[in-house]
């Protein structure tokens, strides 16, 4: 009976690891999914523009330079590296948010406590929205993920 206890626990965690690579794949998916649906609107427009004969209006050019050069375009990083000098001014609203809660918290935090913080809940996919998060921010060097898998302030910061 014990060898089945522990091939449940096993596949548990082969399950539960599984499930942990899933959801991340499916936020990268997601992103990929948002900036291919904003070059399908660009591009409808370019399409419209050019039949009308406006496909060389300067505002259409300006309108064109502005959504392929925003952050998160053609593979640009919405998440910069951490440099000395830099303010979270240089990061997205919602990552702001995430780094405001993490950086008010007297001790490392959970990604659930930060999703409970931010209002979003604590079920699974909340959860993990705000964990892709906080690891992105820690793997560009505006927080750090301690042994435990919570999440502070950098050293010296």
């Amino acid at each position: 009976m014990a060898e089945v206890l522990t091939w449940v626990i096993q596949r548990r965690i082969v399950l539960a690891e599984r499930a942990g690579q899933l959801r991340k794949e499916l936020v990268e998916i997601e992103a990929e999914v948002a900036r291919l649906e904003a070059a399908e609107v660009v591009i409808g427009q370019f399409i419209e523009a050019d039949r009308a004969g406006e496909a060389d209006d300067p505002a259409m050019d300006a309108e064109l330079e502005r959504v392929t050069t925003a952050p998160g375009a053609g593979g640009m990083l919405l998440i910069p590296p951490r440099e000395d000098g830099m303010d979270e001014s240089a990061l997205p609203e919602d990552y702001q948010a995430v780094l405001r809660v993490v950086t008010a918290a007297a001790e490392p935090v959970k990604a659930g406590q930060v999703s409970v913080q931010l209002g979003k809940g604590t079920l699974p996919g909340q959860v993990e929205a705000v964990r892709a998060k906080l690891k992105r921010l820690a793997e560009r060097g505006w927080l750090h993920r301690t042994p435990a898998g919570r999440y502070t302030t950098r050293p010296g910061q």
